[in-house]
């Protein structure tokens, strides 16, 4: 698969999931500990302009200092997400955003395709949570997931240190790609609201 594509086809579905989450929803938790559904879609709108500008290699800062300082969720949310994804897709669609160096909204250089690789993750990841806590069953290609279980596990234990990740779940080496994901990222992947 081509970097062009890579994510495009992470992000492939997570609109629909967004759609398909009810006002009812937003206080039900998800597979990620530390967000609510909520939180978690406040958390996306949050990071993607930044994730967006580093594929341009710009620095855009998120719009503040923390997460809990601003509540991005009020108004047509589903339209604004789902506007944000088109964007970011477009933005990794070009050639220029795999190569070099860029930033992640801040002043650290990092390699433009292990950034686009956490993209892919994001999408993925986040996307199963939301799906998970709202009841949704999404899929994703086989191809894509094996090289995202590729890609998160070139950055799994830094993401550990940085309390990006839980500890990893232990999954049968014959585990389905998506359930390597999410074990590598310390997500149950058998996990259900309530469980």
């Amino acid at each position: 698969m081509s970097d062009l594509h890579f994510i495009a086809q992470a992000a492939a579905g997570v609109p629909e999931i967004v759609r398909r989450v009810e006002p009812a929803d937003l206080g039900a938790p998800t597979p990620c500990a530390e967000y609510d559904v909520r939180k978690l879609i406040n958390h996306l709108l949050f990071w993607g302009p930044s994730l967006e500008g580093a594929a341009r290699k710009a620095s855009v800062p998120p719009p503040a200092a923390s997460e809990g300082e601003v509540d991005l969720t009020a108004g047509d949310w589903p339209a604004a997400l789902a506007a944000q994804i088109e964007r970011l897709v477009a933005a990794w669609s070009e050639p220029a955003a795999w190569e070099g160096t860029t930033f992640m909204g801040g002043a650290t250089e990092l390699p433009a395709s292990m950034v686009g690789g956490m993209v892919a993750g994001e999408l993925v990841v986040h996307g199963w949570d939301l799906a998970r806590a709202t009841g949704q069953h999404p899929e994703w290609d086989d191809d894509l997931l094996e090289r995202l279980a590729g890609e998160v596990a070139k950055s799994a234990e830094q993401g550990r240190r940085m309390g990006v990740y839980g500890p990893e779940v232990p999954v049968p080496d014959d585990a389905p790609p998506l359930d390597r994901v999410l074990a590598l990222t310390g997500r149950d992947p058998s996990w259900k609201p309530g469980a």
